[in-house]
């Protein structure tokens, strides 16, 4: 099968600029690479077609010869098609790493030494501490540089080397074709230096697990899930000049034994006598806040709900707080003396024909689907 024009492949015009010819090139290799595209073969063939296209447009030497005599021109040339010789190294390597090296990011300048790992850790609070906010000291177990090395890695006496496979840059160069690619050195891992005795604490690592204290402070409104990042507090990083990671420190907030939290408001049931509430009373009830009296007019039907504003939980934003919402149970008593059985029983007789508003909303529906009777 001939191959393609490479102008084509890139779907560029012979006049077009190297810079645009890069271009055309990236976005290519973003659509077809096959670290995006696995287990697709055309996805793969497209992504080799197009780099064997940038090989040949992105020199200026062999875009002369191919404009001047076809492929023809680049027999014996670095093209080869068929199989691409030391262009199959390319799927082998992430994405990132072609785009880096293609783009001025790996070949130009030293990569970021890595960051130590991120480090999660819970702390629970009460509904009172996250209504106030306030400070707590966890503990959290986390490596740190060994005391016995000072962090080296290396016994006493002895100290690291520099890696001579790498020269300590803790990267190896290989060039294919014309693509220069920065790898991790497989002598040293990227770390530029080989230890030839390790410390007998951290066998060579460098860091021990050990606890630290940390005093955490929070603001009044936090939530389930609300977290604080503490940077450099996570893990060191195994690389020599590269920062440590976070510490990520997520809230969970204790079941309250009264309230329940919905957003900034809080929800409650409290119960209430039959007398309080054919009567109507003045509850006190504590919040937490302090005590507020909660009016129950006469007549209050059970499961009743009032709002007392500005008893729930302040915002985190506007440190607005939110409503205290109270649904009113009436308790009817499980045992009766004599004397109260008496009184009920005259009650009921008083006021059999002077039904209540649930009452006489249901009979009125019996009525109307089955009819008097």
């Amino acid at each position: 099968m001939a191959k393609r024009d490479p102008y084509e492949v890139l779907g560029v015009s012979r006049n077009t600029s190297a810079e645009e010819i890069k271009k055309a090139y990236r976005q290519l290799a973003l659509k077809y690479h096959p670290d995006r595209n696995p287990g697709d073969k055309e996805a793969e063939e497209s992504f080799k077609e197009a780099t064997v296209a940038y090989e040949v447009l992105s020199d200026a030497e062999k875009r002369a010869r191919y404009d001047n005599y076809g492929w023809a021109g680049l027999e014996g040339g670095g093209a080869q098609g068929a199989g691409f010789g030391e262009w199959s190294d390319l799927f082998n390597m992430g994405l990132d790493d072609i785009l880096d090296s293609l783009f001025g990011f790996g070949a130009s300048r030293p990569r970021q030494r890595q960051k130590g790992h991120d480090l999660r850790h819970q702390i629970e609070i009460t509904l009172e501490e996250a209504a106030f906010g306030g400070k707590k000291t966890i503990s959290v177990n986390r490596r740190q540089p060994c005391p016995e090395c000072n962090g080296s890695g290396a016994a006493k006496g002895s100290s690291p080397e520099r890696c001579t496979t790498c020269n300590g840059t803790g990267q190896q160069r290989r060039q294919m074709g014309f693509l220069t690619t920065l790898t991790t050195c497989s002598t040293c891992r990227g770390t530029g230096q080989v230890i030839r005795k390790p410390c007998i604490s951290c066998r060579g690592s460098g860091l021990v697990m050990a606890e630290e204290s940390l005093e955490v402070e929070f603001p009044a409104g936090v939530h389930d899930e609300y977290h604080i990042a503490y940077r450099g507090k996570g893990e060191p990083s195994p690389y020599p000049g590269g920062a440590s990671g976070n510490l990520y420190l997520f809230f969970r907030i204790k079941e309250h034994p009264l309230f329940e939290r919905h957003e900034d408001n809080l929800v409650c049931s409290m119960p209430i006598s039959f007398a309080q509430a054919a009567l109507g009373a003045e509850i006190p009830l504590k919040t937490l806040y302090g005590t507020v009296k909660l009016k129950v007019p006469s007549g209050t039907q059970s499961h009743t709900l009032f709002r007392i504003s500005h008893q729930g939980m302040p915002n985190l934003r506007t440190s607005r707080k939110g409503d205290l919402i109270v649904q009113v149970v009436v308790e009817v008593p499980t045992k009766l003396n004599a004397k109260q059985r008496d009184l009920l029983k005259h009650f009921q007789d008083e006021t059999k024909n002077n039904t209540g508003p649930l009452s006489k909303s249901f009979f009125e529906k019996v009525k109307e689907v089955f009819g008097a009777g």
